[in-house]
């Protein structure tokens, strides 16, 4: 089976990835995926340099992220060159550790996407787990974790979908706003239920 994991910023989605790994499921994680296909002497680092120029790159010939954050922050033209580049990039390379990993005996494969629903890519998976919280956890975790004011935390949260929207798309639910052994107690429970373990 191929589950897709998802959530909002601050709703505990990788604490619950860890609890996954534990559990012996490999993991296709599209964070690391985005910062891997950049990596020096790729194709995609290319094209981003043949479409910013080479002031985006470092001089050991590494990805100069705030600069080309700098770049696309103020102009949505350029974040669309970007996002044009990168995603296919992010989404063939998941695909291709994915099947590496069902190729290697695996049975089940949790994808790692943040922005799932976002990016329209439930087509991915099979079944979607979702990691919610009530907007006041989500709220403190982030202002916490990250040291933000309240107001920016808030502009982060806002500019993902809702937490509820997520929960509709899912076919399961882990609500992370209790401790730990809770979380994990609900984790255990689904992929019981799913035949995972």
């Amino acid at each position: 089976m191929i589950i897709g994991l998802t959530g909002s910023i601050a709703s505990g989605k990788s604490t619950v990835a860890k609890m996954m790994t534990e559990l012996g499921l490999p993991i296709v994680d599209a964070d690391i995926v985005a910062r891997d296909v950049v990596e020096p002497g790729t194709e995609t680092l290319a094209l981003i340099a043949e479409s910013f120029g080479q002031a985006i790159l470092l001089e050991d010939g590494n990805l100069n992220r705030t600069r080309l954050g700098d770049i696309i922050f103020h102009e949505p033209a350029k974040r669309k060159i970007l996002n044009d580049i990168m995603h296919p990039a992010i989404r063939k390379e998941m695909l291709r550790q994915r099947d590496a990993y069902l190729e290697a005996g695996y049975q089940h494969v949790v994808m790692d996407i943040p922005l799932l629903f976002e990016s329209k890519l439930q087509h991915f998976v099979e079944r979607i787990i979702v990691v919610s919280v009530s907007e006041e956890v989500q709220l403190r975790r982030l202002m916490e974790r990250n040291n933000l004011s309240k107001e920016d935390a808030l502009a982060r949260m806002h500019s993902q979908l809702p937490m509820s929207v997520k929960e509709k798309g899912a076919d399961a639910v882990i609500y992370n706003n209790e401790n730990i052994e809770n979380t994990e107690e609900q984790l255990r429970k689904i992929l019981s239920y799913w035949n995972v373990i």
